[in-house]
């Protein structure tokens, strides 16, 4: 079997260790004589698996016992609207930077369930290229909660440094870049991150929240909405999808192995620099919009010349090993997803390839 070289931007690349382990237990789970596709959510085996799960979530973000992990399902575009019907109480109105089209979700959903603000953007001239800075925030004192995106993966753009929202909650969408590099989780009231990118495959949606918001959750939603609901059933009110849980353990176990979160910075920021350093050589045929200050370290985004060098680039790459390089369809270009699965001798390659496929064209 010859794998590809994977940038997807999600469902990602995984650790070739982590579905090489699930590979062997997949018939035969630590002896049990069924796989964990078939056991129960309530049964020991998948219990001793979610406690770990949840264990190395803490152990590796330093999560404090303020807050909980909880394991829940609809991906980020759930918590776009799970979010204002969990905090955003009547007669408050809740802040939103926007920062590119995940941003601008979120904000549409939560205009559904009460009142919003832009309190700042990191548009110009149209186009979304870089992260707002605080003195260009116009935060709220009073807001419910100030809400960002970290990582905005169809853009490129990035915060390297999180606002500053005083007493008020900041909750972020990290879907995209959790994990890549520590992160100091008493700072947030609430993060949220779809797992299909840096932490496992498609199904569970890891929420981190501090314990005093989600008693916040009024009794007017449905009680399987409520993070109280999630919190206080230790994420198994109703049948959690047991093998992404799984599968995130095994994730988390990789991480662990190659050094936790300290180890993820650097191996990213050296990916990044890989891909960057060419870009910056050779601004004539590599373009990238975003501002340096706002780079992504897990989305780098990259134009050439023309549309059609793009599309043959994509076609090129492809033949060649690289899968997953075409940019999102609202703005057209290269994406290479980095996430923290990719390695970076992976990423090295490509750089070799681009280098090739820019002295031929």
């Amino acid at each position: 079997m010859s794998r590809l070289i994977n940038f997807s931007a999600g469902p990602a690349t995984l650790p070739l260790p982590a579905l090489e382990h699930a590979q062997r237990e997949l018939l035969d789970h630590e002896g049990t004589g069924i796989s964990m596709l078939e056991h129960s959510h309530r049964g020991a085996a998948y219990q001793k698996v979610h406690d770990e799960c949840k264990a190395l979530l803490v152990e590796l973000l330093d999560v404090p016992d303020t807050h909980a992990v909880l394991f829940m399902q609809g991906g980020a575009s759930a918590q776009f609207a799970l979010v204002p019907m969990n905090l955003l109480g009547p007669g408050q109105s809740a802040d939103y930077v926007n920062t590119g089209t995940w941003s601008k979700k979120a904000i549409g959903e939560a205009k559904i369930v009460g009142q919003v603000r832009v309190a700042g953007t990191g548009e110009v001239n149209g186009a979304f290229t870089r992260i707002p800075s605080q003195s260009e925030l116009k935060l709220d004192p009073n807001a419910a909660y100030v809400h960002i995106t970290s990582n905005n993966t169809i853009m490129g753009t990035q915060y390297h440094a999180y606002p500053d929202t005083g007493a008020v909650p900041l909750v972020a969408d990290m879907s995209s870049d959790i994990l890549c590099r520590p992160v100091d989780v008493s700072k947030f009231g609430l993060i949220y991150a779809g797992a299909q990118k840096n932490l496992g495959p498609a199904g569970i949606t890891v929420v981190i929240v501090r314990k005093d918001l989600a008693e916040r959750s009024p009794d007017t939603i449905p009680s399987i909405f409520r993070y109280r609901t999630i919190l206080e059933g230790d994420s198994l009110q109703n049948t959690i999808p047991t093998f992404p849980v799984y599968m995130v353990r095994e994730v988390l176990r990789w991480v662990k192995a190659q050094g936790g979160a300290p180890a993820m910075k650097r191996r990213n920021e050296e990916k990044a620099a890989l891909l960057y350093d060419l870009i910056d050589a050779d601004p004539d045929f590599f373009r990238c919009p975003v501002e340096k200050g706002s780079r992504s370290i897990m989305t780098p985004v990259v134009r050439l010349p023309s549309e059609a060098l793009e599309k043959k680039a994509i076609a090129e790459a492809l033949a060649a090993g690289f899968a997953g390089i075409k940019g999102h369809r609202s703005v057209g270009g290269l994406r290479i997803s980095i996430y923290n699965a990719v390695e970076p001798s992976d990423v090295a390659k490509f750089v070799e390839f681009l280098k090739a496929f820019r002295a031929a064209n």
